[in-house]
């Protein structure tokens, strides 16, 4: 079960903010055997929306933050195809119409990732059964 780390995520992980022990025990655990831990390239358009309204200061461009944050990180960029995309408009149960927390889980869903997220939305979709989510 790699992780997939969603955004808020990142930008905590980024911000040098421990993860709660089950989440962070989870991708070290995959780091540290050579498996991967994941990130969606959805995460970089969100960081560019953040950073455009202002709701995230970020101290570079943020193609070259998402850039040095995933070389440092050590995680790995997962697979964005056509199949994923429109999985995201076709999830079961009820799930918000937020697009990018909509193609996590999609991601999630169609490669067995686990979800590291604080979204309580994320959250109660996996608890329901449609996914898997740790809470961070």
């Amino acid at each position: 079960m790699a992780p997939l780390l969603d955004t808020c995520a990142i930008i905590w992980v980024s911000q040098g903010k421990p993860l709660a022990p089950t989440a962070q025990e989870a991708v070290e655990r995959e780091l540290g055997s050579g498996r991967p831990a994941y990130v969606s390239p959805i995460s970089a358009w969100e960081l560019g929306l953040l950073a455009a309204g202002n709701r995230i200061s970020l101290t570079m461009p943020p193609t070259r933050w998402f850039q040095q944050f995933m070389t440092r990180s050590g995680l790995t960029l997962a697979d964005l195809t056509p199949e994923i995309l429109v999985a995201s408009s076709f999830l079961p149960g009820a799930l918000h119409r937020d697009p990018a927390d909509r193609i996590i889980c999609a991601t999630a869903r169609e490669h067995g990732f686990t979800v590291v997220t604080r979204d309580r939305r994320i959250l109660d979709y996996a608890a329901a059964g449609h996914c898997r989510a740790l809470a961070f």
